[in-house]
């Protein structure tokens, strides 16, 4: 079976986490993934442990868990980019890819012929995928951006957390690298529209993704609110600005999340609580006055939520079409039902390790459903294989490359 995207292949300069996360999604999805890695050193993230994999005697590989997340379906190419050798190298690669992905700061590439211009005067067909934390313009296009400061500089923070007037208030940080990782999504799908856009054309283009820019384009509903209203939004916790009843309530033995999304399921929310009598009085009949007394309504609604079991009153709210799930931790997260029966677990054979879980693609095709065919690769793994079979070069050729430093 052929993935959607198996002739498709992708050039990967980029390190950490936005930009391998791209071209793993892209490997995923059938696009053969040269990754290009600093001889010795390799991608920053490789050394981001513990933890680290481990092997079947459960001690620990040189391979982070970090590194694992996001570079399988690649092959580790060593390239030292500062060396002459090494960028004439990167150009002829490029010549044999659709696309090239990079996370470099602004101008770093140019200084070694690298950048979008200059391959895409060599290379008019190439799709060149640029990933940094502010973008190829603007003020601030020159600095290094890591994901906590996207969701300081772009607002998430300031919405996230509990209430300042509250214990625990104050500004927080998601607890994954968002802008990272959203980054990633949009850059694919800025490379598929480029794909197809050289379909018609037959010409290439610079595809510009910006941590900060996707992170102000996900705060969605809460910017729109602000730009409608001039109101800048306050942190509200677990709770949601527009929606009421909607939250992390009290239970016997934990905190369940339920969300009553239209005043029909707050109805059914009432009755499964035994309240029905709330959905009736004026100050709740509605969500836009329960967005006005939603103090009133989530006291009223904790009361009868903490003499409940999280397990039963999530199981009589799903029953009754209230949408409503647990808490969960990492441990249950995998032993859910849902995500057992859906895959979302896997496990790659592994150089090292030997056999090394995984989380499957999100992206469910029916025709051309993901594939899973390398696992994250050792540095340098596949140098040789890639000049020998792609570039066409001689072992000759190779070793002299290695005795000058180049790979």
């Amino acid at each position: 079976m052929t993935g959607a995207l198996s002739h498709i292949r992708v050039l990967d300069l980029s390190r950490v986490l936005a930009g391998p996360t791209a071209t793993q999604v892209l490997g995923d999805l059938g696009a053969e993934v040269i990754k290009i890695e600093r001889p010795g050193s390799g991608d920053d993230s490789r050394e981001w442990g513990p933890p680290y994999l481990k092997t079947a005697a459960g001690a620990d590989t040189p391979e982070s868990a970090y590194y694992a997340c996001v570079n399988r379906n690649k092959k580790s190419v060593t390239v030292d980019l500062a060396k002459p050798a090494g960028q004439d190298l990167i150009r002829r690669l490029a010549g044999k890819c659709d696309v090239l992905i990079e996370n470099y700061k602004v101008g770093t590439l140019a200084r070694y012929g690298l950048d979008y211009p200059t391959l895409a005067r060599r290379h008019p067909r190439l799709i060149y995928c640029s990933i940094t934390g502010f973008g190829q313009t603007g003020p601030y296009r020159e600095r290094a951006g890591y994901d906590p400061i996207m969701q300081a500089m772009g607002g998430l923070m300031s919405i996230t957390g509990e209430s300042d007037a509250r214990p625990g208030g104050g500004p927080q940080r998601v607890g994954i690298s968002i802008s990272d990782l959203m980054t990633g999504a949009y850059a694919v799908i800025g490379i598929l529209a480029a794909l197809v856009y050289r379909n018609e054309s037959g010409r290439g283009q610079q595809v510009d993704a910006a941590l900060l820019d996707v992170l102000v384009a996900a705060l969605s509903n809460a910017a729109m609110n602000y730009l409608v209203t001039g109101e800048v939004p306050r942190r509200q916790g677990n709770a949601h600005p527009n929606v009421v009843p909607s939250g992390a309530f009290a239970c016997s033995d934990g905190r369940l999340q339920f969300v009553a999304g239209n005043d029909s399921q707050f109805v059914k929310l009432c009755e499964v609580l035994g309240v029905a009598e709330l959905a009736r009085d004026p100050r709740f009949a509605s969500n836009a006055v329960r967005v006005a007394n939603r103090d009133a309504i989530n006291a009223l609604l904790e009361a009868a939520t903490c003499r409940r079991s999280t397990g039963e009153l999530s199981e009589a709210l799903a029953r009754a079409g209230v949408p409503a799930g647990p808490i969960n931790d990492m441990a249950q997260v995998f032993a859910d039902p849902q995500v057992v029966a859906r895959g979302l677990r896997i496990d790659l054979d592994h150089p090292l390790a030997g056999t090394i879980p995984a989380i499957a693609s999100p992206v469910r095709l029916s025709e051309t459903p993901a594939q899973y065919r390398l696992p994250p690769p050792l540095l340098g793994q596949h140098t040789r294989e890639v000049l020998r079979d792609l570039l066409g070069m001689s072992e000759a050729e190779i070793e002299a490359l290695a005795g000058a430093k180049a790979i």
